[in-house]
């Protein structure tokens, strides 16, 4: 039986809140197995005998969204799809001299819905001191050395990474180590 990982967008952050144990239950009761969660934001690790990750990925936003009462974005992926990501941000230097109070995030997109040759370009090629990023298949891969709030990034890019949801490196690496197994 397949397993897959969910990252959901928006969870437990603006006034959208949903209780990780809930969302086991609710996710259980519709017929996923071994349903777990790591962290209140929204990642979910679960198997089930569906095949198809748009199958899965449809069938967790209807459960999620007819339960928690807002529409709950989620990005499937599979074990591998989730090491591989974090293979590809392990093997990236950073940008910046080592001791800047440097953050690392990775931002996960469901699938058809990377940007596009272009928006990856622009982003590559983003100059604001103290932010840089790069998109790799599923994912944009961003280092800041100031919060994330204070980010260019994140507004200048915002419609590049609207369908995408972010997580701190040190998040990805423990779900990673976790569930990319």
């Amino acid at each position: 039986m397949p397993t897959y990982v969910a990252l959901l967008r928006a969870v437990n952050v603006g006034g959208r809140f949903y209780k990780m144990a809930d969302l086991r239950e609710h996710l259980t009761t519709s017929g996923l197995s071994e349903v777990e969660t790591h962290i209140q934001t929204g990642n979910v690790r679960f198997r089930t005998p569906m095949r198809s990750a748009a199958k899965v990925e449809r069938h967790v936003e209807e459960v999620l969204g007819e339960h928690c009462g807002f529409d709950v974005p989620s990005v499937i992926l599979t074990p591998a799809e989730l090491r591989g990501i974090h293979e590809d941000a392990q093997g990236l230097a950073a940008p910046f001299p080592p001791g800047e109070g440097q953050r690392r995030y990775v931002t996960f997109f469901k699938a058809g819905h990377v940007p596009d040759p272009e928006a990856a370009e622009r982003i590559a090629a983003w100059d604001e001191p103290g932010e840089s990023a790069v998109a790799i298949g599923r994912a944009v891969h961003v280092w800041l050395t100031k919060p994330s709030l204070d980010a260019k990034f994140y507004p200048a890019f915002k419609k590049v990474l609207a369908p995408g949801t972010a997580r701190d490196l040190k998040v990805v690496s423990a779900l990673a180590e976790k569930w990319g197994g």
